[in-house]
C-alpha cells in the first residue's frame, strides 16, 4: 500500500512592512463627499474671484499718489483716469507702468491695492541735474539724459547749463544724445548721488573730455567721463589749494595739475 501522504498545514505568511502604514494611511484618506464639497468650494471661490473682476464691488473709485509733489502727482491721476471704474482685482502692472512711464517727470511706478475702491500709486521722479541751453530756450534735464520740461530763461538757477548746438533736437519726454546734452546730464548724475555739492555754473563735454565750470571760476578738468568717484576724492583734496580763476585737472588722478587759466567770459 501507498504511504497515506501527511496533510499540509497552512502557513501564515508575514504581512510586508508597508501595509501597516498603508492601511494607518487609508483611515486618514478624505471620503469622496470630502472631496465633492473641497472642489466645490475651490469652484465657488474661483467663480467669486472672477466675478469680482468684473464687476463693481472693487470698483476704482480713488486713486492716492505718493512719492510726488502736488503737479505731477495731478498729471498721474490724469494718466491713470481711464482706470477708474475698473475692478482692482483686474489692474495689472503693465495697465500703471504703461500710462505713467509715459509721463517724463516717472522714473519708476509701483502701485498696491487699498480695498475696497483705492488704488495707491508710488513713483520715483525724475530729478532735473542740469539745464540744456539751446540758444535762448532753456530745458531741465535729468541724469539719465530726459528732458522734463521747457523752463523760462535764467530759471534753476542753482544748475549747471550745459550748451549744446542751436540744432539739437530738444523736445518733452525725450532721451537726448550725447551731443545734446545727455553726457554732460549723466556725468553730473555720478557726481551728485557721490555728494559733489560744490556750486557749478556750467558742464561741457568735448573731445577733450568733461569739464566744470564751479562758480568761482575754477575749471575740474575730468578728461574722460570715467572713474568720475575716484578723480573727484582728488579734486576733494587738492580743489582747498587751487586759486579763484585758475584750473584743476584730474584727467590722470594720479598726477592732478593746478594752474592759471584763461579769463574767458562765460554765457549766462
Amino acid at each position: 500500500m501507498p504511504a497515506r501522504s501527511k496533510s499540509a498545514r497552512p502557513v501564515a505568511l508575514p504581512r510586508p512592512a508597508w501595509h501597516g502604514t498603508l492601511g494607518s494611511l487609508v483611515r486618514f484618506a478624505p471620503s469622496g463627499r470630502s472631496l465633492a464639497t473641497g472642489f466645490a468650494l475651490i469652484a465657488l471661490a474661483c467663480g467669486l474671484y472672477a466675478g469680482a473682476r468684473t464687476t463693481s464691488v472693487f470698483a476704482i473709485r480713488r486713486i492716492e499718489v505718493r512719492g510726488a509733489g502736488p503737479a505731477d502727482a495731478a498729471r498721474v491721476r490724469h494718466a491713470l483716469s481711464p482706470l477708474l471704474g475698473t475692478s482692482l482685482l483686474g489692474i495689472g502692472g503693465d495697465d500703471v507702468e504703461v500710462r505713467v512711464l509715459r509721463l517724463p517727470e516717472v522714473a519708476r511706478v509701483s502701485f498696491d491695492r487699498a480695498y475696497p475702491h483705492t488704488l495707491r500709486v508710488r513713483v520715483v521722479p525724475e530729478l532735473p541735474v542740469v539745464v540744456v541751453r539751446r540758444g535762448a530756450d532753456a530745458w531741465l534735464v535729468s541724469g539719465r539724459g530726459r528732458v522734463l520740461r521747457r523752463i523760462p530763461r535764467g530759471s534753476s538757477a542753482r544748475l549747471p547749463r550745459v550748451w549744446v548746438p542751436r540744432d539739437a533736437e530738444l523736445a518733452r519726454g525725450a532721451t537726448v544724445d550725447a551731443a545734446a546734452g545727455g553726457a554732460a546730464a549723466r556725468a553730473i548724475a555720478v557726481l551728485r548721488s557721490a555728494a559733489f555739492r560744490i556750486p557749478m555754473r556750467t558742464v561741457r563735454t568735448d573731445a577733450s573730455g568733461l569739464t566744470l565750470t564751479l562758480r568761482d571760476g575754477v575749471e575740474l578738468r575730468f578728461g574722460e567721463p570715467t572713474d568720475l568717484r575716484l578723480k573727484l576724492a582728488v579734486v576733494r583734496r587738492a580743489l582747498p589749494f587751487v586759486p579763484a580763476g585758475s584750473y584743476l585737472d584730474v584727467s590722470v588722478p594720479q598726477r592732478p595739475v593746478a594752474g592759471s587759466t584763461l579769463n574767458s567770459k562765460v554765457k549766462p
